[in-house]
Formats: structure tokens, sequence, C-alpha cells
């Protein structure tokens, strides 16, 4: 374990030289720019400075044949953003591949009764043929979609999500669309989010919310009565129940919710959320885009916030208290002593098995800054982080939350995240589910920080006495005492095995 960041930076400097001059010339070169060490801070809590490109380099291809962990721009669509719509019907628009794939992977908590008034777990694909590709699958579309519509009444709406093959053969989706609307008086949105769009899953993001912008907003009369304290809470997909957590907070300082999307999400949340006071981000990189066109043309502003530990949970909840008010910032305060003794009594708890424990991240969206304060709330330090899908406003973002000497990757490939951390040996691996057993398999204790590994949630006080839990229950779980990673093992003398 390293123990200082003057050693981690000359560590982690030297594992990037090692891990570069494997590469051919060309591909280390390429490679170079997604790889540095942070030069901020001196100690956890320190506020350091913006990462600039020049730093980290980011959204880019990946290199052909590495293994990198990205998505694909229909995954950043249908998986993020659409999917956990509840009360619409999401249609794969392709080969049942992609959406047999794509179904049920992510814990999008939603109250309802599936296949009658909410869909997110069930799967609807048109089912391409090879007769569909050489004729085209619009006529199959509407067909699917009638069917749709007459087995599931109650549906709100239908989102298309076209796969790879229709950008290709040229389907009109949007024309089947605007017909069905009008023929079933139906919310139905087209979405150009065909996988080989972009370099990853982030350009579905994007698609999806220019989707909402064109075919959601303005399209039918909300009749809502806005309140003074109305926010938007967007960009929190309900992994675990996080959006649920969320709301209490927020209903508790006084604010009304009156969108949270997308995860536990109704068409109607969505329809409504210009008529917002304030728009909450809490997945940035996947929401940012909708929030600025709302803030463009409704006048909404837009606040990032972090409810990832006590550290974060109180500072959000003042500043964006502090946008509502005296009567909103008293009410703030007042809650925030309400979970204090809890706070306290998790810190003691915890923090005496995991101090000074350290931890690499590897994940998308905003986990791999967010998470960085709720770690350290429990004396434990980030000693890697990077994302698989993030753009260079998410690396500025970064370098405010780590401190000097922290390894920062971007689109780590396969080889290099597995050399990191043979090289680093941290306590504690924090990354997707594509990584969880080679990582254990090294004698290194993994939280699967995708989905929460079947918990949560951990937004929110409730969520952080969770979340402590399950870090204490990896890193201190008594099979890592059982056994000595392979490397570390004494091989017999041959004449010995062959006495055996």
């Amino acid at each position: 374990m390293s123990l200082d960041y003057e050693n981690d930076s000359a560590l982690h400097e030297k594992l990037i030289g090692e891990v570069l001059s494997q590469y051919p010339d060309k591909s280390a070169k390429r490679r170079k720019k997604h790889l540095s060490v942070a030069t901020s801070g001196d100690q956890p809590g320190q506020e350091g400075k913006a990462l600039s490109e020049c730093d980290v380099k980011s959204n880019i291809k990946s290199i052909p044949g590495v293994m990198t962990i990205r998505g694909c721009a229909y995954a950043g669509s249908k998986g993020v953003v659409w999917g956990p719509v509840k009360d619409m019907v999401h249609i794969s628009h392709g080969p049942v591949g992609c959406g047999h794939y794509s179904w049920s992977q992510r814990r999008n908590y939603y109250v309802g009764l599936t296949g009658i008034d909410t869909f997110v777990t069930l799967q609807f694909t048109s089912d391409f043929q090879e007769k569909d590709i050489v004729f085209g699958g619009d006529k199959k579309l509407e067909k699917v979609i009638d069917e749709i519509e007459e087995l599931f009444p109650l549906n709100k709406g239908i989102s298309v999500q076209s796969e790879c093959p229709i950008g290709l053969i040229g389907d009109d989706i949007e024309a089947v669309s605007r017909k069905k609307a009008k023929e079933h008086e139906k919310t139905i949105v087209p979405v150009r989010c065909e996988g080989f769009r972009g370099v990853s899953q982030s350009l579905g993001h994007h698609i999806a919310n220019d989707s909402i912008r064109d075919w959601v907003f303005d399209k039918t009369e909300v009749e809502f009565e806005a309140g003074p304290y109305d926010v938007n809470v967007v960009g929190d997909y309900n992994i675990g129940g996080d959006a649920w957590a969320t709301r209490i907070l927020l209903e508790e300082v006084g604010l009304r919710v009156v969108g949270n999307w997308s995860g536990d999400a109704t068409l109607a949340e969505v329809e409504r959320a210009p008529k917002a006071k304030l728009n909450l981000i809490h997945c940035y990189r996947s929401m940012n885009y909708i929030c600025r066109h709302m803030e463009e043309k409704y006048g909404i502003p837009w606040m990032e916030y972090n409810f990832f530990g006590p550290s974060q949970i109180e500072a959000s909840l003042r500043e964006i208290a502090k946008h509502f008010g005296p009567e909103i910032v008293d009410k703030t305060e007042a809650v925030i002593a309400k979970y204090r003794p809890l706070v306290d009594a998790v810190i003691a708890k915890y923090q005496p098995r995991l101090e000074g424990k350290t931890v690499m991240l590897y994940v998308g969206g905003l986990r791999p800054r967010h998470v960085i304060t709720a770690y350290e709330d429990l004396g434990m330090r980030i000693v890697g982080t990077g994302y698989e899908f993030a753009h260079n406003d998410d690396y500025q973002r970064t370098g405010h939350y780590v401190n000097k000497g922290t390894l920062i990757y971007d689109d780590v490939t396969g080889y290099e995240l597995e050399k990191f951390i043979e090289g680093i040996r941290p306590d504690l691996v924090g990354s997707g589910i594509k990584e969880k057993y080679p990582v254990q398999k090294m004698g290194i204790p993994f939280r699967q920080m995708h989905s929460w590994d079947y918990s949560g949630p951990y937004h929110g006080y409730d969520g952080f006495a969770i979340f402590a839990r399950d870090m204490d229950l990896a890193i201190n779980n008594p099979v890592w005492d059982l056994y000595d990673a392979p490397w570390k093992k004494k091989v017999a003398p041959p004449m010995a095995v062959a006495a055996e």
C-alpha cells in the first residue's frame, strides 16, 4: 500500500511509463494522452485545481483491439435515459440481440404494476430478420406499435430506440412515429441512437436528451399548477432506490419534487419539467444537455448536486437552499442537524475499520468523482480514478475532488487497468461487472459501483450507512485471509512434487 502523496505520484508515474513501454510507439503516444497523475492538493479534502485537456484527453475513439469497457449510443439512450421512464413502452428497433442484452440490466427501481401501467423490466423488440434488412422495417414497426396498443392499452407513450441496422438501411422511424402518434393519440418518440454513432454511450445520452426536447416538450397541454419551491431531479436513475432517498431529503427541507427522471419517472413528469423553478442534476454527463436547453428556452437555472456521503450532502443541501432563500435555508439546517447523530454513529462504527484503506475507481457517469468524498468521510483514500465515457468538462470537475498523486485514466484498457491494480495493490476496487471477477481472483476486494452490487441505496444519509456497511463487508471479509495471490504462493521443488 502506498503511504503518502509524494510516493503516490512517483509510483503512479512509473506505472504509466511501464504500461506505455509495452505498446508500439504509435499506440503508446496515443494512450499517453489519456493517462495522468493529479498535481493538486496535498491532503484529503483539500480542493484541487481543474484538470485541463492537456492533462487528460477524453471522448476519443477507443483503439481497435483493446478491451474497452464502453457501451454504444443505443445503450446510452435506451439503457440510461429512456429505459427507466416507467409508464412508456420502449421498443428496441432492430435485431433481438441488443434488446435482449439491455433487458433489465440495471436496477432502476419503480412503483407500479409491471405489464399493466409500468414496463421498465419488460423487453419489446421488432426482432429484425434478414428480410427486414433487405426490404426495410417500417411496416414491421407500425405493426409492433399497433400490437403494443392492443396488448398494453394503459401505456402513456412509446419510444423507438433504433439499433445499428436502422441507420444503415434508412428506415424512416420519424414518419412512422408521426403517423402512429396521430392514429393512437399517444406520444411516440423516435430516437436515432444507432449503436455505431459516436465514440461511446455518451452520444446516446445527448441524442436522447434532444429527442425529449424535440418530441416531448411543448407537444401536449400540461395541466399543472406550479409552486414556488418546485424542482426537477434530473439524471438520477434510482439505482437501488437512490432517487427515493434523494426525494426524501429534498422534501424534508421544504422543496417539492415535481419531476424525478429517469428513475421511477412518468411521461407526465418529463412533460411538466419546464414549469419547475430549478433543475438539480445528479448525473451531469447524461443530462446536462436538456438542462442547458431548459435554461436557454424557459429560464430555468440548473445546479449539479452530490448526495454521496455526509460532507457532500451537507454542502449540496446548503447550496440548493441558498437558491430558495431564508425559509428553506432554516429548514435545511434543521434537517442537517437531525441527521448528524446518524452520521456520527456510522463514522464511529466504520471509520476505525476502514481508516487508511486505499481505493481505485473506474466507472461511468458521475461516480468516479462524486463518491470520492464518501470514501474520505470514512477515512479512506482514493489512489486512482477514471471514466469510461467522460468529456473534458468531467475531468475538469474531477480535479476539485482528487488529491495530489491520484492516478487518472480515461477509457482505460483491460491491460492497463490490470497492471495499475497489480502495481498499486489497493485495498478495494470499485468498477463494473466485467472487472469484478478478475479483480477478486487477484485477491483484492471489489464493489460493483454501477449498480451497487445488488445493494443500495447509496444516496442520502440512510444510503451512507448502507455504503459504509458494504465497503466494510467487502474489505474486511475474512475470505481474503484464506488464500494468497498466485504470485505469492510458495512453489514446491520439482522433486517434492514428484515424491507426492
